[in-house]
């Protein structure tokens, strides 16, 4: 621990995302006393949405309210949150790390927890990007209620569209499935139509919008089908700059043997992945976790980084007494 300390750009850990995971993980170890510092870069996956949902205690909360309560816990036992982007890191010859930032600077670490999230990427549809996060959404846990009984389209554009008109189903009765641009089985069709959800044939252009309200989306005819929210599935790919930069590999994610996005392998339990020194959490790891999933899972892998610490500095103690021992 006193090696981390040596400057004021050294550290025990360097958390690499300022979210909701990795927040969690840097309170957690600024508590167990260790040098902490955040690289935040300021563009958590869930910026677009103004309330989060079926987080405990903090159901309704803005998301940019939990993340600066966030820093300011972590900063008032101790730990610096820096606005900035890690870019890459670097293996050093002690075992530690060397992060290069977006200004110019490293910073030395002798633990890494990357917790960068995810992009969504939306189907090209023009005008989804605006409204994501608003009345273009993806999980009926987070934005279902907020659109119950209302007419609810869902875009099928890949593998996942007609579980979530299944899904979608449970808060309104009023759900359509646009065809667009996935070719729907027999099997496919009996299943919506015995759960009562209709069939739009037609690729979706675009988005029928009055007084900043989703009001509809327009077929390639020109006809608009009526919805106040437009369910789509994004691509999870993940925020993997700095763990490529060590060698570790994003690996696909799949569903019903179609690709939905990228993630990086950890265990499960810990957050730990197959190089040492470098642990992983939220969103990087687990591409359809919800917020309190992931803070969970930056609390896990920070107690695993500090045991890990614990056990060099036991492992140092121990060589130093047999030196002074046989001295």
């Amino acid at each position: 621990m006193d090696e981390a300390r040596d400057s004021d750009n050294s550290f025990d850990v360097v958390v690499v995302g300022g979210g909701a995971a990795g927040l969690a993980g840097a309170l957690t170890l600024v508590r167990a006393r260790r040098s902490v510092l955040v690289i935040d870069s300021g563009s958590p996956r869930n910026a677009p949405a103004a309330h989060m949902h079926g987080y405990l205690g903090q159901d309704g909360e803005s998301p940019a309210a939990l993340l600066a309560r966030g820093r300011a816990e972590v900063t008032g036992y101790g730990g610096e949150v820096r606005p900035g982007t890690a870019l890459a890191a670097d293996r050093l010859p002690d075992g530690g790390f060397l992060v290069h930032c977006g200004d110019g600077r490293t910073v030395r670490a002798l633990r890494l927890l990357i917790a960068t999230g995810l992009v969504d990427e939306l189907p090209a549809v023009p005008g989804l990007g605006a409204r994501w996060g608003r009345d273009v959404l993806h999980c009926p846990y987070c934005h279902g209620w907020e659109v119950r009984d209302q007419p609810v389209a869902v875009l099928a554009d890949g593998p996942l569209a007609v579980h979530q008109a299944q899904l979608w189903r449970q808060w309104s009765e009023r759900t359509t499935l646009l065809a667009h641009t996935w070719p729907l089985t027999a099997g496919d069709r009996e299943l919506l139509a015995a759960l009562g959800v209709r069939v739009v044939e037609g690729e979706v252009t675009g988005l029928a919008v009055q007084d900043d309200r989703l009001t509809g989306v327009t077929l390639a005819g020109g006809t608009v089908v009526e919805c106040r929210a437009l369910v789509v599935a994004p691509r999870f790919t993940a925020r993997s700059g700095v763990l490529t930069s060590l060698g570790l590999p994003t690996v696909v994610v799949e569903r019903d043997g179609s690709a939905i996005g990228t993630c990086v392998e950890s265990d499960p339990a810990t957050g730990a992945t197959v190089l040492d020194g470098v642990w992983v959490a939220g969103n990087v790891t687990s591409p359809q976790e919800k917020v309190p999933g992931t803070a969970a899972q930056g609390v896990r892998a920070a107690m695993a980084v500090n045991a890990d610490l614990i056990e060099a500095e036991s492992r140092r103690a121990l060589r130093t007494l047999r030196a002074r021992a046989d001295a």
